[in-house]
Formats: C-alpha cells, structure tokens, sequence
C-alpha cells in the first residue's frame, strides 16, 4: 500500500474533450478534500506521475470521471480510485470526502 505524500459502480466513460467541456460548466458538485491535507494533484492515477500542483487547505474540487489507479492510504481509507479534477489532473479518492467508497462519476477513458 503506497501513501500519497501530501503537506501536512458506474461505468461511462468520459472522453478528454468531454472533461474540458465539463469544467466549463459551473454547476458541477464539488467534494472537500481532508481537512488538514495538501494533497497533490498528479499527471495520472498514481504516485509515480509527475505533479501537477498541491491543493491549498480547505479546497474543494470536482470529480469529473474517475479511473483506477495505484492504491493509496488516505484519511478516508486505501483506495485505488483516482479523481479526475481537471483535464489531466487527479488526486487519490483517499483524500477526497465523496461519501462513498465506490465510484461516484463515470470511469475515465
């Protein structure tokens, strides 16, 4: 089980245009990451891609598709579930409150 480092059953699938598309829109339900966390967005579905950038404390982000990945222990359990919160963007459903330990948007491409 590997940790994200950080400071401190649906089965759609969503292409790359279809997540730019849905960024666009501002009605897309946005889900906190832990409290107390920095999570680092990365490249791709796990901690070997490179990182993007790390969320500031108290972010909220959108989940537009979600896809499996490298597992990961976080403040909300071990998951391989990955968050696509922008086009080529993701961080570890482990640090993200959706209310679930499943899928909770469509699978990514």
């Amino acid at each position: 089980m590997a940790m994200e480092e950080h400071t401190a059953d649906t089965t759609g699938t969503e292409t790359a245009e279809e997540v730019a598309a849905l960024a666009a829109t501002d009605d897309v339900t946005r889900y906190p990451i832990a409290p107390g966390y920095r999570v680092n967005v990365r490249k791709g579905p796990g901690t070997q891609y490179s990182i993007v950038r790390t969320l500031p404390y108290g972010m909220k982000v959108p989940v537009y598709c979600q896809k499996p990945g490298e597992r990961v222990t976080g403040p909300y359990g071990t998951s391989n579930i990955w968050d696509n919160i922008a086009n080529g963007e993701f961080v570890s459903d482990a640090y993200v409150h959706t209310g679930s330990d499943g899928y909770i948007a469509p699978r990514c491409d």
